[in-house]
């Protein structure tokens, strides 16, 4: 197990992680969703010891993370960490003197695969020149894990596409392995092998993708609709001014259902209903 959070807890004055408990495997992708403020990157910064846990345990690789593994950790944030006077060279260096086993020609051969100028400062490049910069980073020194904190957020869907095809080609060989949150979960309905799903500190669900998707349906119903469906069944429902967004277990469906089903149930589909909507 690459990542092993057992009932983590980080109280705040006005937010609360809870009880938090979560693996990232060897070979798999995982998705980290919530809205924003739900506590994804709190749990990112427990997770690699920058921000202090008050309770609960963190195992990386099966070892409490010190700050003594970060030659096996590459980490990508929102917020770039790269001087903006320096050029591709000057990261070059700077990296070979951070990292013991830092490769510069990985590095060089990502810079020029991706036709990025060796010579140019970096606030001359483009926003998706500087994040693909940022994941070659975190990929040349030959990691076993990458912690990401929305990688792909603001980037054109062409770059974010070339980007996740970086993170599968990563754990291929089924002993790396990426925790990977976002707000774009078209993202994660492409590479995800797991989804934690987060809100207000708590985890909502923790599964596979292909049970998430094998689990849950939207339904879309008039009021007058609504008022006569079985409510037994729902598990989380929405009223808007001209319908119902109604959420309901698969296993419940029946065909008298089949034509309030609107198009294939997302993740977005499910995390607004969880986080917006309400219980009966």
């Amino acid at each position: 197990m690459n990542i092993e959070v057992k009932n983590l807890n980080k109280s705040f004055e006005d937010f609360s992680l809870n009880n938090i408990s979560i693996k990232v495997p060897k070979g798999k992708i995982v998705g980290l969703i919530g809205e924003n403020g739900a506590g994804k990157t709190t749990l990112i910064k427990c997770i690699l010891d920058v921000m202090h846990k008050d309770s609960g345990e963190v195992l990386l690789f099966g070892k409490e993370y010190k700050g003594i593994l970060k030659d096996d950790i590459g980490c990508v944030f929102d917020d770039s960490f790269m001087n903006q006077t320096f050029n591709i060279k000057d990261i070059n260096l700077i990296m070979k003197n951070i990292y013991s086993n830092w490769d510069s020609k990985k590095f060089f051969k990502f810079m020029k695969d991706y036709n990025i100028p060796l010579k140019k400062e970096i606030k001359r490049l483009s926003t998706g020149m500087k994040k693909k910069i940022e994941i070659a980073v975190a990929l040349s020194h030959n990691p076993k894990l990458l912690i990401l904190d929305e990688p792909t957020s603001g980037l054109d869907p062409i770059i974010r596409s070339e980007i996740l095809d970086m993170f599968q080609d990563f754990v291929e060989d089924k002993e790396h392995s990426v925790l990977l949150s976002t707000h774009i979960t078209s993202d994660l309905e492409h590479i995800a092998d797991d989804v934690i799903f987060i809100s207000k500190g708590s985890i909502i669900f923790d599964k596979p993708l292909k049970e998430i998707k094998e689990k849950y349906v939207m339904l879309e119903l008039s009021h007058d609709e609504f008022d006569k469906f079985d409510k037994d069944i729902i598990i989380r429902y929405k009223k808007n001014r001209l319908d119902y967004q109604v959420l309901i277990d698969k296993k419940d469906m029946n065909k008298k259902y089949d034509k309030y089903i609107k198009g294939i149930t997302s993740l977005d589909d499910i995390m607004l209903l969880y986080i917006k909507g309400e219980t009966l």
